[in-house]
């Protein structure tokens, strides 16, 4: 490595966050500037470990080390061309992963783990500010045509890397822009939509057609698709929320996490449409958490978004409610070193204002004569083994009424829409009610599936993993053979 005593002589360093009281007052990115001699020794950081976890780590098996020392020695160029060999947009990894890769960094047994999802976000900032990002048009093109129904990350990843092999690709999306949850789920004050628009443009440029406000097996039939294109790739994620059908759930005040956010994200973009991510007319009107007690229910990260967005509508208090048990503070000895750890998990939102509650069991949502939320009952649990498996007891005499004006429910989602295109394509189902598929492929002749629609809800760097792969399966269903990269199948180092 660059320099080989860089653990011994650096600490980890992250950039700042911007006060809370001042970042709440608006929907920008948080962080600080942070200087690149700072971030050099952040990648100097990284250990000539022989056996580089880090790789295992990463779902789309980065090159780590390698570009740790290229960053080091302010080799962007060579940094970037190592980072996008196998990720085709850390920009947005760089963002929003938690970095399962700093859990596997084997400095991260007895030290603070090399700062490996910023160094990744500076080689992407890096090489846009030198221009370094520019189209790459195919040298050929193959006369094959294939159609990528969603646009979220695993979308963009099979699109462009069906377009590196020479395929002419279109990308349909039934929202009104490119970017799935990454448009209309991330919020701007993690991931600002400049940052998408910027890669879109490139992807266009590059020969890749977007098609918005469209939407598959209704505007355009499954006879169509069939006739005009020689592959499909299904990637329109998981959409169908996890419901909480107890009693008041009717109550004006109960809505789907997803429906806030994206509102949210549809007014910072002043976007006026009255249709959510998926193209699908909001039901509930403007969601807005102003002088409202806001209970989010969900104890992950889109519940934390949530709550930081709860905290710049100007909430009047936050409260965040698990199920589950609290996670320990440090790493809990079921998942030891080189696994993702089990432990608690303070975020950026949580840090502006929220009260967090573990074990709760919601029992009912409260209501007026006029059927407005006003409040929501719960109760504390105790989680114990019953015949060899997790369940939890009510706790006598905890029941109690919290005041909530606006519940948020966070729960994730359980699988893809099922009604329309997947119906009328006749796709198997697993036992979860995702797509099944071997090798990214479905049962039916031609189609594929890639992301949370065949995975199930999951990581963004998961599901660009899932589309580059199913990349490669497509492009060997139609040339018989492939030089596109997959992880595990194989790299094509271009630093050389």
């Amino acid at each position: 490595m660059g320099k080989p005593t860089g653990f011994l002589e650096f600490t980890r360093e992250l950039p700042k966050y911007k006060a809370p009281e001042v970042r709440i007052k608006d929907y920008n990115e948080i962080y600080l500037p942070f200087a690149d001699e700072k971030t050099q020794k952040q990648a100097a950081r990284c250990m000539d470990c022989g056996v580089p976890f880090c790789h295992n780590g990463c779902p789309l098996g980065n090159i780590i080390p390698e570009f740790n020392d290229a960053t080091y020695n302010g080799d962007w160029k060579l940094a970037a061309e190592i980072l996008l060999s196998t990720n085709n947009f850390p920009e947005f990894t760089g963002r929003i992963c938690p970095a399962p890769c700093e859990s596997a960094c084997v400095l991260g047994i007895n030290q603070p783990p090399v700062a490996i999802e910023h160094i990744e976000k500076s080689i992407i900032e890096k090489a846009f500010e030198l221009n370094l990002i520019q189209p790459k048009l195919p040298s050929e093109r193959t006369g094959k045509k294939v159609a990528v129904v969603g646009s979220g990350p695993a979308g963009m990843a099979a699109a462009a890397q069906l377009n590196k092999a020479g395929h002419t690709v279109t990308v349909y999306e039934r929202a009104d822009k490119i970017g799935g949850l990454l448009r209309y789920g991330i919020p701007d004050f993690k991931l600002e939509k400049e940052i998408i628009d910027r890669r879109i443009e490139v992807m266009e440029n590059e020969g890749i057609q977007l098609v918005t406000n469209t939407n598959v097996g209704v505007d355009i039939t499954v006879e169509e698709l069939n006739k005009n294109f020689d592959a499909v790739v299904l990637s329109g994620g998981s959409t169908v929320p996890r419901d909480l059908p107890i009693q008041g759930r009717a109550f004006k005040g109960v809505y789907p996490a997803m429906e806030f956010l994206s509102q949210q994200n549809k007014r910072v973009a002043n976007i006026t449409t009255t249709v959510d991510h998926r193209g699908i007319a909001y039901e509930n009107g403007d969601i807005l958490a102003t002088d409202k007690h806001v209970i989010v229910i969900g104890g992950g990260d889109t519940g934390s978004d949530c709550v930081g967005t709860s905290n710049r509508h100007g909430a009047k208090s936050v409260t965040q409610i698990e199920l589950l048990a609290m996670p320990p503070k440090e790493r809990h000895e079921s998942t030891p070193w080189p696994l993702w750890p089990m432990m608690l998990r303070t975020s950026s939102s949580h840090e502006e204002g929220c009260e967090r509650q573990w074990s709760i069991l919601t029992k009912e949502f409260i209501g007026n004569e006029a059927g407005e939320l006003i409040g929501l009952k719960i109760v504390e649990i105790e989680w114990k083994t019953i015949d060899g498996r997790p369940q939890f007891v009510e706790i006598e005499g905890t029941e109690r009424v919290l005041p909530c004006d606006l519940a948020l429910l966070a729960m994730g989602f359980v699988h893809p829409q099922h009604e329309g295109l997947l119906t009328n394509l006749a796709v198997a189902l697993d036992e979860r009610g995702n797509v099944n598929a071997n090798n990214y492929k479905t049962n039916v002749d031609k189609i594929f599936t890639a992301g949370d629609m065949r995975r199930g809800q999951s990581l963004v760097v998961w599901a660009i993993s899932e589309g580059r792969d199913c990349a490669r399966e497509v492009d060997l269903f139609l040339m018989g053979e492939s030089q596109l990269e997959a992880k595990d199948k194989g790299v094509l180092f271009v630093g050389e």
